[in-house]
């Protein structure tokens, strides 16, 4: 829900509040309902909403309470918030409102930048306090709600998008060469604080930051999960687990509900999506309306996953819609779905969460969706393979990174190549750091608090957001992601990844969608690239903007050209894709 922007001064004068106009109107389709800029001396807050909760005005933002002398914008859900509502009435609050984001403000003044860890939801958000001139922003467990940021001398502003950012103005739009590393080599992911720019930086993700007026900077991270065994723990069964896990995914998904407008599915058909559609029909909900799209096969791969979406849909009698997009409208919409990415996100399912959010968002305005599942419970096919390894850096290295730092160096320009393996380096702080008990608690550990944020997450939100869409993703439920962490790996690696979660939907949903292979939102065209495909990137790569700028050796290109399909990475992308997503984002955005 919604969109925030903002600019704070650290050195007296005025923000600038026609920046922040600019930034609030490039955040327009977060936010389709309403507006609102309140600029005040330093700091200027602006916001685009989504009316999902408290429908009425009074829950317009920017919010001020006077009283207490504070300011919010805020971007996200708090699912328990009619809880804490009560708790502080019970202290003596008074509301003027009915929604969530009241009580955000409230619970700061009654806790201070503690209340996050009260929270149950989504969210991203910036407050004010007026007696003291300091800002606080903050972020969700998970990243779920965007938050980037950039520091220009004694000014700093933040926004939902980067784009949002670049409007405003005054940004260095310089490629930051580590970021590029990371974009190549770990599978397009790119940790924060960095960005592909060198300008733009985003927060991370359960972290409080605290800005003063004269500018100093306090970061405060507030939730990391332990990886490890709790010897109170140890005499779980299998079935202990089953039941715990099916119990904590239960409240994720009625903690979801929450909403005075109608809530949705996207069902896939694979089993995440299909217990959470099996979860709300034990809940009551009738003719709920759930949607899966599909698209043509290519090179003998199928494009859809019909027959498993309709087995959901007719077992528990929803309300189904199913797209499905012909080779020609995939290409037209590709400009549109590239605009939409806050970073240059490879993956294949952005087009099909596009081109899903746009038919959604004609029904409804809030969806739960099944992110998180496999990196929470260990669904990825790279695990099984952790479980005894001796390298877990290497081994990790070896299935997830599409290329080594070796073979970079045959494939970026040497301007852009950095002397260090960045990627590498990253990865392997992030394995090795205390608080998790094996390789595959390490392996999940870093998919789920880094990979996860800066990939599926972020593709949710990007490409729902485009069209005013919320979606909620109860997998990643804290509480329900703090039992996995407990949850023994072993029990996680059974039945070809996610055993526990399988168990527990097993009680729930059909078989046939849990012994099924895994699959994807398949999208063939874009990994097997020819004709008009083929004709689109070579364009893009060889323009005179790619040639100015010169990301790529000139043979490697070559190479992808004459042979697409010979040059799949590891996790079975095409890297001809990688390199022109790339290129063309950065000239979708005039960088």
């Amino acid at each position: 829900m919604c969109g925030i922007a903002g600019e704070i001064r650290l050195d007296g004068s005025f923000a600038d509040g026609e920046a922040v106009a600019r930034m609030t109107e490039t955040l327009a389709p977060r936010g389709p309902d309403g507006t609102g800029i309140l600029a005040r001396g330093p700091v200027a807050f602006g916001h685009r909403r989504l009316k999902i909760i408290d429908l009425s005005e009074k829950a317009a933002q920017p919010m001020t309470d006077p009283e207490l002398g504070l300011t919010i914008v805020f971007n996200g859900c708090i699912y328990n918030y009619p809880e804490l509502r009560g708790e502080l009435v019970a202290k003596g609050y008074k509301f003027f409102s009915h929604g969530d984001t009241e009580v955000i403000l409230k619970a700061f003044h009654a806790w201070g930048p503690d209340c996050v860890k009260r929270f149950h939801g989504m969210f991203a958000f910036a407050i004010a306090e007026r007696d003291t001139g300091t800002v606080t922003l903050a972020r969700d467990r998970f990243g779920i709600k965007p938050l980037y940021y950039s520091e220009t001398g004694s000014r700093l502003r933040f926004a939902s998008s980067l784009p949002a950012l670049l409007a405003g103005g005054d940004i260095d739009r310089t490629i930051d060469p580590e970021a590029l590393h990371n974009y190549m080599t770990f599978h397009a992911v790119v940790p924060p604080p960095r960005t592909i720019l060198k300008g733009v930086r985003k927060l991370p993700p359960a972290t409080v930051r605290q800005i003063t007026a004269s500018g100093e900077i306090t970061d405060t991270l507030y939730w990391q999960p332990p990886y490890e065994r709790d010897p109170a723990l140890s005499g779980l069964s299998r079935e202990d687990w089953r039941d715990r896990v099916l119990e904590a995914l239960r409240v994720a998904v009625r903690r979801r509900m929450v909403a005075d407008v109608p809530v949705g599915v996207l069902l896939s058909g694979g089993v995440d999506s299909s217990v959470i559609v099996g979860l709300l029909a034990e809940e009551g909900q009738k003719d709920l309306m759930t949607f899966s799209i599909g698209f043509e096969e290519a090179n003998g791969e199928k494009g859809d996953e019909f027959v498993y979406s309709d087995l959901i849909a007719k077992t528990f009698q929803t309300d189904h819609h199913k797209i499905f997009v012909p080779s020609a409208d995939l290409i037209g919409s590709l400009p549109d779905t590239i605009s939409a990415m806050s970073e240059p996100m490879v993956s294949y399912d952005n087009i099909g969460f596009f081109l899903l959010s746009r038919e959604v968002s004609k029904h409804i305005k809030v969806v739960q969706s099944g992110q998180g599942a496999d990196e929470v419970f260990g669904g990825y096919h790279w695990y099984p393979p952790l479980a005894n390894t001796n390298d877990v850096v290497g081994d990790y290295a070896k299935v997830f990174f599409d290329r080594s730092h070796e073979t970079l160096k045959g494939h970026l320009a040497p301007d852009w190549m950095p002397d260090a393996d960045i990627s590498r380096d990253l990865v392997a702080e992030h394995l090795l750091m205390d608080g998790a008990a094996t390789p595959v608690d390490r392996a999940l550990r870093l998919d789920s608090q880094v990979m996860l944020v800066d990939d599926p997450v972020k593709r949710v939100d990007n490409m729902t957001m485009a069209w005013g869409l919320e979606a909620r993703v109860p997998f990643l439920d804290h509480e329900l992601v703090e039992i996995a962490a407990a949850v023994p790996p072993e029990l996680k690696l059974m039945e070809n990844g996610k055993g526990v979660l399988k168990d527990a939907a097993r009680q729930v949903v059909p078989s046939e969608v849990i012994d099924r292979k895994k699959g994807y939102f398949p999208v063939p065209q874009l990994k097997y690239i020819e004709g008009p495909y083929l004709d689109l990137v070579r364009d893009t790569l060889t323009n005179q903007a790619a040639r100015d700028r010169g990301l790529f050796r000139k043979d490697y290109l070559d190479r992808l050209f004459d042979d697409p399909t010979a040059h799949i990475t590891p996790l079975r992308g095409s890297e001809l894709w990688q390199v022109a997503l790339l290129e063309m984002w950065l000239q979708a955005h005039d960088i």
